[in-house]
């Protein structure tokens, strides 16, 4: 834990302090921005609570009094419901505005891992509770120059099995064969872990109208196959396999055969220009020391589909955070499923994915962007037409 740098957070924010709270390790961000890890069951509720300034000190039950050992600052002990009560009202006394693990009407669930009660207990101390959603994007969303390195090697070894999986179908459609989708998502799978990327899951391969689903993936009992005249999706993320290193998240598409139809290109001209017109957002802000937020992003994407006539087909948000995560903690692109007014700060990245999906077929056309402090980039190569597979 670096307290010094929390604390001068919490002052640029006009906040009094964080509370951070678990139980049962409800709430995995705290182990991580406090820097410790408990050796044994949290059976127990246990509080923590760092103030703007001076020494942070803790609240822990007396059968599991060893749990804070490990943190900076005095340990105050309970048992009885009663106890706890007066024991966090000394521990947040005299501040006013606390940060905690919540999101006002759940706006960022990525953040909100304070039950309703545990905020309604603190509340009831005379204390307002805020959103420690900008604090958890400081410390665990921005990235450092060997993570942003890890970044870009991945997305070149990504790009690469993506290439070599458009080729496999390629080879077999172009004979008259056809290949499971399935299929396509192992021979990704076998790739990346030759490459030496990690992936949890993934990826997605959708053929025609299983592109037009935008969580969609194969399993060996649910595929389709692929043929001449199909559109195909592919949808890939992995990271370098090892510690620190973040993902490389990638969607594109393509036609097998040489003419694709009218409507689909008509479509992946209407996405891929949402993309660059979101591009172009982020880019103009950061050019000219503009403040963003991740709503505005979504807009420009948004705003350019619509214009098209095709913005009730646009059915989630432009993009999300990336980090060691795939879903990362940072600001996401959306004013769509959540109205974030997270504000996109240097040494984070997200993904830009804008996608129209109709009947028949869907397309999404995703890059990664990269904030520095003066400057911001897409990191791999771009899409700049359907793929003619």
């Amino acid at each position: 834990m670096n307290l010094a740098a929390i604390q001068e957070e919490l002052k640029k924010q006009k906040l009094d302090g964080w509370l951070f709270f678990d139980h049962h390790h409800r709430d995995p961000l705290a182990y991580r921005v406090l820097g410790f890890q408990p050796t044994s069951h949290v059976t127990r509720r246990w509080y923590y609570f760092i103030p703007a300034a001076g020494e942070p000190r803790g609240l822990v039950h007396r059968i599991e009094s060893g749990k804070l050992d490990s943190l900076p600052g005095d340990k105050v002990r309970y048992s009885s419901w009663s106890e706890q009560t007066g024991g966090l009202r000394s521990l947040v006394g005299g501040a006013r505005r606390v940060a905690m693990q919540y999101s006002p009407m759940c706006a960022v669930p990525y953040v909100a891992m304070v039950d309703a009660g545990t905020v309604e207990l603190v509340r009831s101390l005379g204390v307002e509770v805020v959103s420690s959603a900008e604090l958890i994007q400081h410390f665990e969303a921005r990235w450092t120059a060997e993570a942003l390195e890890s970044h870009l090697e991945a997305g070149r070894r990504v790009d690469r099995v993506r290439g070599q999986a458009f080729e496999m179908i390629r080879q077999i459609t172009r004979s008259g064969g056809a290949v499971e989708e399935f299929a396509v998502a192992q021979f990704v799978r076998d790739a990346f872990a030759k490459a030496g990327l990690f992936a949890e899951d993934g990826p997605i391969v959708g053929v025609n109208a299983n592109a037009a689903n935008p969580h969609y993936e194969p399993t060996a009992e649910v595929t389709s196959k692929i043929r001449s005249g199909d559109l195909v999706l592919l949808d890939m993320w992995a990271k370098l396999k090892q510690p620190g290193s973040v993902y490389y998240d990638i969607t594109w598409t393509g036609f097998c055969g040489d003419h694709p139809s009218d409507a689909m290109r008509e479509v992946y001209g209407v996405v891929s220009g949402a993309r660059d017109a979101a591009i172009r957002r982020v880019e103009d802000a950061v050019a000219a020391g503009k403040e963003l937020h991740g709503f505005e992003v979504d807009d420009a994407a948004r705003g350019y589909i619509t214009s098209h006539g095709y913005g009730q087909f646009f059915v989630h948000r432009t993009g999300h955070s990336i980090g060691e995560e795939v879903h990362g903690n940072g600001a996401n692109m959306d004013n769509l499923e959540t109205h974030d007014e997270r504000r996109v700060v240097p040494w984070t990245c997200f993904s830009i994915e804008p996608g129209v999906y109709l009947k028949d077929f869907g397309i999404r056309s995703e890059v990664n962007m990269f904030v520095g402090e003066n400057e911001a980039r897409v990191t791999g190569e771009i899409q700049r037409e359907l793929v003619i597979i």
